[in-house]
């Protein structure tokens, strides 16, 4: 398929329909491993189908776990630890919830492996991980810069710690990786294993996801606040069956904005009050802003104000660590607001797929906003409909960069996105579906 070099969206007004998300990237890349390292053969459904799961399938494969895919959002694994291939060359594109994860399994299996992906993410810090790992005997060299990928995975020489300290300031994904991993490590040591977190653990609702999954995969975590961490010696996981996949509660922020700005209702299934997703959260963000929102057990219904008859949402100053991607719709809906509105505690966001608080400073000035910027926070000052300048919107093969700036259609010029298809790594169907909702 031919790449489209950019999309030039038309002003439009409104925003309703219905839409069904694609399946949460945070869960499908974790059961998607989950269901490798599990006793028995495992069904998901509902699966995402985008880069980063493509590159976590085509991973497991390469180790050796038996992947059959009856469709591209359903597949069918059969569980095996450790894993049968001891030797491989992995490339994982940009995919944090695949980099991360699999490097912290991969150093319990005694094998050689060789992780790395594009250049992107051998710019994304993953030194705090492989600091924690080394703690246990892993055996891993950086091949490149100290700090990042790629790496070398050996067998090293594991040791039966009763504790493993790791900083949860940079990326909650060390945690993350850690914990999916440590049932792999007391089986091979015979003890429990604390996780102690060091220094102020960021986006906690992505541990909470992370936490939930083990427990459907039979692994119940001893949790001391957010600073201890504790897995059994008899931990081992086992495959719940079946198992649906809920849509991505980041994605639904896109189309929660578009009911808030055009008029809605917009209509999202596939995540509701009963998500386990951090990121539903968004709805109380826009609900402060001046939109209506009506939330049952698997799907949120949002109706707004319509910016083009010149209404305007409520400005906000908010922390957004617990919720840092769905935050970026935020900065967008800022355009749109009766005051400046500030973001704050977003300092994950220089490590993400580019430095998005660079990003963002910068694509929301071409439209003609004034945008103030610091190390973990960012403020954007409304656009008066006489300053909206048309804009060619930069994406930094950044998926979130390019869906944010589809809100910009709102205005009363027009916006040309460039290399649009980066949507694929999380929702390739993205640009059809905003066409199918928004009208002039």
């Amino acid at each position: 398929m031919t790449a489209i070099p950019s999309l030039c969206l038309s002003p439009v007004s409104r925003a309703q329909g219905q839409v069904y998300l694609p399946g949460s990237k945070s869960i499908s890349n974790r059961v998607l491993l989950l269901a490798a390292l599990a006793a028995g053969t495992t069904r998901l459904t509902g699966l995402l189908d985008s880069d980063d799961t493509k590159v976590m399938l085509a991973a497991l494969r390469q180790l050796g776990v038996q992947v059959d895919a009856p469709s591209s959002t359903e597949v069918q694994i059969q569980g095996c630890t450790p894993f049968p291939v001891k030797q491989a060359q992995l490339f994982l594109g940009n995919a944090g919830t695949a980099v991360r994860p699999l490097t912290a399994a991969l150093s319990f299996m005694g094998g050689d492996y060789q992780v790395s992906g594009v250049p992107r993410m051998h710019e994304r810090p993953i030194g705090d991980l492989v600091e924690a790992l080394r703690q246990l005997g892993a055996g891993i060299q950086y091949l490149g810069n100290s700090g990042y990928p790629p790496l070398e995975i050996g067998p090293g020489q594991i040791q039966a710690q009763h504790i493993v300290k790791v900083n949860g300031s940079v990326s909650s994904q060390f945690l993350t990786a850690l914990l999916l991993a440590a049932p792999i490590y007391t089986r091979a040591t015979g003890q429990a294993l604390t996780i102690e977190v060091q220094g102020e653990l960021i986006s906690k609702p992505y541990i909470l996801i992370t936490l939930n999954l083990m427990a459907r995969f039979g692994v119940q975590v001893q949790q001391e606040g957010w600073q201890r961490f504790t897995i059994s010696a008899t931990a081992a996981y086992r495959s719940p069956g079946t198992m649906a996949i809920e849509g991505d509660a980041s994605s639904a922020s896109y189309f929660m904005a578009l009911g808030a700005v055009g008029g809605g209702p917009v209509h999202i299934h596939g995540v509701g009050s009963e998500s386990i997703q951090g990121d539903i959260a968004f709805a109380d963000t826009i609900e402060a802003m001046g939109a209506t929102v009506t939330r049952h057990a698997d799907s949120i219904e949002v109706a707004g104000i319509q910016v083009a008859r010149g209404e305007k949402l409520k400005a906000f100053d908010q922390d957004f660590n617990l919720i840092p991607d769905a935050a970026m719709t935020a900065a967008t809906l800022a355009l749109y607001a009766d005051g400046p509105c500030t973001l704050r505690n977003i300092g994950s966001w220089r490590v993400k797929e580019t430095d998005r608080i660079h990003a963002m400073h910068t694509e929301l000035e071409k439209l003609g906003a004034k945008v103030e910027s610091g190390p973990d926070w960012v403020r954007v000052y409304p656009v008066e409909p006489s300053r909206w300048q048309a804009a060619t919107i930069a994406t930094y093969d950044d998926h979130r960069m390019a869906m944010c700036f589809s809100l910009a259609a709102f205005g009363p010029v027009p916006v040309t996105i460039l290399e649009p298809d980066c949507v694929s790594k999380t929702f390739p169907d993205y640009f059809s579906v905003f066409q199918g909702l928004v009208q002039a």
